[in-house]
């Protein structure tokens, strides 16, 4: 380990304890954790607040076997120490990262080939709000989905950390969005992203909205995280060839289903969640945003939208907006930045 930058013996950092509701999170303090060979040690700045850890703290999404217990999955900061091994990174140096959980403290601990340089133009306060999304859509649309130029999409959930950065990495790639929303505000913010079309879907049904759009033909990929009854909607909602990527259910993943769609029209229908990926796989995803997405970022494109920045002391509040849906975008914590 770089033993240049003195480091605290404790730090502060959120518990949550046995689980349950936003209530059950508390600041506490506890050791500052050391990385092991190929590891860095975070100072954190900011840490983005993401569905999977309300999910954890609710008691429903349990970390993996063999990585940290605590909160966070996506953070930004300055490297604080280095594990042996790593020769990319120097201390002092400003990243974002994915991590294996621990985000939400001073301090948090995550493999080297997780970590990408603060795009050039962006603050860390934007940073913190990249790697689990963007990660995720660029992972499930353009991997999973292939996804390519001429291509049409629709994305649930659209005013989501998620939905905005679907929308906004799929119309770059030259792809036509249709996206699902709640109401009037969310459905502006997803035209602003580049949606050339939404659908309020207590007022319409997107499957007849989808068709319309299409000329009868539905879209090529759909990125759902509601499932339940949305997932038999969807088979009908895709084109010939059309492949249906889910990366949550919000609704439930046990439905009664008629499958005869995917024979008919040929689709696939695949998934993935992220945290389970192995180390590797996660590294191979942060060299192709760093190689895709990056230049984007650096060129103005595909900004992440930050609905709020909240200190770590008002977690249960970010936690219980993120339950509410009412958000717009991502929710950040700000951890040791002023």
């Amino acid at each position: 380990m770089n033993k240049r930058t003195p480091l605290p013996a404790s730090m502060s950092y959120v518990e949550h304890d046995a689980g349950g509701p936003p209530e059950c999170m508390h600041i506490t303090s506890r050791e500052v954790p050391l990385p092991a060979a190929g590891e860095v040690l975070i100072e954190v700045a900011y840490a983005g607040v993401n569905r999977p850890d309300v999910l954890q703290r609710s008691g429903s999404y349990p970390a993996p076997s063999g990585t940290s217990p605590h909160l966070g999955l996506e953070v930004s900061g300055r490297i604080a120490a280095l594990g042996a091994g790593v020769s990319r990174w120097q201390v002092g140096d400003e990243v974002c990262a994915l991590v294996p959980g621990g985000g939400y403290a001073q301090f948090c601990v995550t493999d080297a080939l997780h970590c990408l340089p603060v795009p050039r133009g962006l603050s860390l306060q934007q940073a913190a709000a990249l790697p689990e999304t963007y990660f995720t859509v660029w992972t499930n649309l353009f991997e999973r989905g292939r996804l390519v130029e001429g291509e049409s999409l629709l994305v649930h959930g659209g005013s989501s950390g998620i939905g905005l950065t679907a929308i906004q990495l799929a119309r770059a790639a030259g792809v036509r969005v249709v996206a699902t929303v709640g109401n009037a505000a969310k459905a502006e913010a997803c035209a602003a992203a580049g949606a050339e079309r939404t659908i309020v879907y207590r007022n319409e049904d997107f499957v007849e909205v989808v068709a319309s759009f299409t000329e009868g033909r539905g879209v090529d990929v759909i990125l759902d995280m509601v499932g339940g009854s949305y997932i038999e909607r969807n088979l009908k909602a895709l084109a010939v060839e059309g492949r249906l990527v889910q990366i949550a259910f919000l609704e439930g993943s046990r439905i009664t289903l008629d499958a005869m769609p995917l024979m008919l029209k040929r689709l696939t229908f695949t998934g993935s969640t992220l945290r389970a990926r192995t180390a590797l796989q996660k590294a191979a995803i942060a060299n192709a945003l760093e190689q895709k997405v990056w230049p984007l970022l650096e060129a103005g494109r595909a900004l992440p939208v930050i609905h709020v920045v909240l200190p770590l002391a008002e977690v249960r509040a970010a936690h219980a907006l993120m339950e509410s849906s009412a958000h717009i975008g991502k929710i950040v914590l700000t951890v040791g930045e002023r």
